[in-house]
């Protein structure tokens, strides 16, 4: 596992649909992108930050779109998909393991936000490439196998009056 030091160059990449629905069905509460991106950097080079996040047609989401920029992540804004059954899609599991991938080579550490295990293969990628792949979810609703693939894990749940709105 390779040590966390200040010379580190960080990519923060959070699935911000994934966190939304944690922080919903755990505590009914929001996130703290602020604190969410200070905990990730943790007093090393910021090269990235994204927000991954899904355009619902939500009248606050502007905003929330707007905050996440002014807290030094840019955004990616994928509309929602609806269906010819009325069923709705929209992720960016894609769109994440290609940033991260291409990113891979530019950083020193990927932090994953987002507890959804699709990402593990992408965790076991990073590694093998020599970044350092660290992931910031809530434990009880993160898969295992995300967990096991990352070098660290950082239980949000631990710290509810640090990521928490």
């Amino acid at each position: 596992m390779t040590e966390i030091h200040d010379n580190q160059r960080v990519a923060i990449l959070a699935d911000a649909q994934n966190l939304y629905h944690s922080a919903q069905s755990l505590y009914s509460r929001n996130i703290d992108y602020s604190s969410l991106l200070s905990k990730g950097v943790s007093d090393r080079e910021l090269v990235r930050a994204i927000a991954y996040v899904i355009r619902a047609d939500s009248p606050e989401e502007e905003r929330f779109f707007e905050a996440l920029q002014d807290i030094g992540f840019e955004t990616k804004i994928k509309d929602i998909k609806t269906f010819g059954d009325g069923s709705k899609k929209a992720d960016w599991d894609v769109g994440i393991s290609l940033d991260a991938v291409t990113l891979a080579n530019h950083v020193d550490v990927v932090v994953l936000c987002t507890g959804d295990g699709d990402f593990s293969r992408l965790c076991s990628h990073l590694r093998h490439e020599g970044v350092r792949v660290e992931v910031m979810a809530f434990g009880s609703s993160t898969a295992d196998e995300l967990v096991d693939a990352a070098d660290s894990f950082l239980d949000l749940a631990e710290r509810e009056e640090t990521f928490l709105l």
